[in-house]
């Protein structure tokens, strides 16, 4: 199969924010994936999406699949950006579609849809100007997020918020540096879960994983904050989180936290691939953060590949597995 990798290559600006790139893939993910498409046999061309001429290059080159791991530009719909643009030349594409993508980037939205189909998800409300009235159902403490962001960005430890006045403030903050909306909703204390979607010829759900941030005393971060994310592992700043695949989880709760992430990417209308992070509460109801139909793929620090590996396969087993579902939809 003749396949083309679509991404957005991860660089350093001083000019930017330090989270400006977080969505982006570095050169070892991109180089992975590309090297495991060639170990299954595919010829394989890797396409930087701020290439001026990503348009032209799709209507003078054929190919039978895109490799779809890329972020996009610009907005809060730029996730959708290069499958729409592969959708208007009709060339066949991995993952979740236009609609599906720009949906699971927008927090509230997808956080209605979630109230609608009965998935627990931490009440919320979304502040547009920042002195809206906190709503009289919401319970401290909260955390405020910008609503159109993946990979945490705009997200650390003071986000989590205990009283009015540090809730306008963060609210007003994170309104003014990211341009958009800020979600608040009330902060579930419990166990980070995340559980990965994967459809090869029929769903499967990936072992959940289970992120302990017990060791992180040090740097007061006790969720997936954007630094946690970024610079997982470096003990002097005490981003060390332990990660325990399968979660520790009874098997009643597995399967209910499995059933809620499956639901989930249906309702979401995630295809081929998904993840679904959760937080577990004390009474053992399983919370829906977020869901992420393009799950970082880097084979050693990507929660989504580490899952896989738990379920016996290899970082090549995966990514074919991802082409192939995309390739049996596309032919039905």
């Amino acid at each position: 199969m003749r396949v083309a990798l679509t991404y957005n290559l991860k660089k350093k600006d001083p000019q930017k924010p330090a989270d400006y790139f977080s969505e982006c893939d570095s050169e070892e993910t991109i180089n992975s994936v590309v090297s495991a498409l060639k170990i299954k046999g595919h010829s394989v061309e890797a396409i930087d999406v701020e290439y001026p001429a990503l348009f032209s290059y799709f209507k003078n080159n054929r190919v039978d699949m895109v490799f779809n791991i890329a972020e996009g530009k610009h907005g809060r719909f730029r996730e959708s950006e290069v499958p729409a643009v592969l959708d208007y030349l009709n060339i066949p594409y991995t993952g979740s579609d236009t609609f599906s993508l720009a949906l699971a980037l927008n927090k509230t939205l997808t956080k209605k849809i979630l109230k609608a189909e009965n998935i627990p998800t931490p009440n919320f409300q979304l502040f547009v100007k920042g002195d809206e009235a906190l709503d009289s159902d919401l319970r401290f403490p909260l955390i405020v997020k910008p609503n159109c962001e993946g990979s945490a960005k705009g997200i650390n430890k003071t986000n989590v918020v205990n009283n009015p006045g540090d809730l306008k403030t963060k609210v007003k903050e994170c309104i003014y540096i990211y341009r958009q909306e800020a979600l608040v909703e009330e902060f579930i204390e419990g166990k980070e879960l995340t559980v990965g979607i994967l459809e090869n010829g029929k769903t499967r759900v990936l072992p959940i994983l289970e992120i302990d941030f017990s060791n992180c005393k040090k740097s007061g971060e006790y969720f997936y904050s954007w630094k946690m994310k970024e610079f997982q592992g470096n003990r002097e700043l005490g981003l060390v989180p332990e990660f325990y695949c399968p979660a520790r989880l009874d098997k009643d709760i597995e399967e209910k936290v499995k059933d809620v992430a499956l639901r989930t990417h249906r309702a979401v209308g995630c295809l081929d691939i998904s993840r679904t992070d959760i937080r577990l509460d004390m009474n053992n109801v399983p919370y829906v953060l977020e869901i992420n139909p393009l799950p970082g793929l880097d084979p050693k620090e990507s929660n989504f590949p580490i899952m896989a590996y738990a379920a016996g396969m290899k970082y090549e087993d995966l990514i074919e597995a991802i082409l192939i579902s995309a390739s049996e939809r596309n032919k039905a």
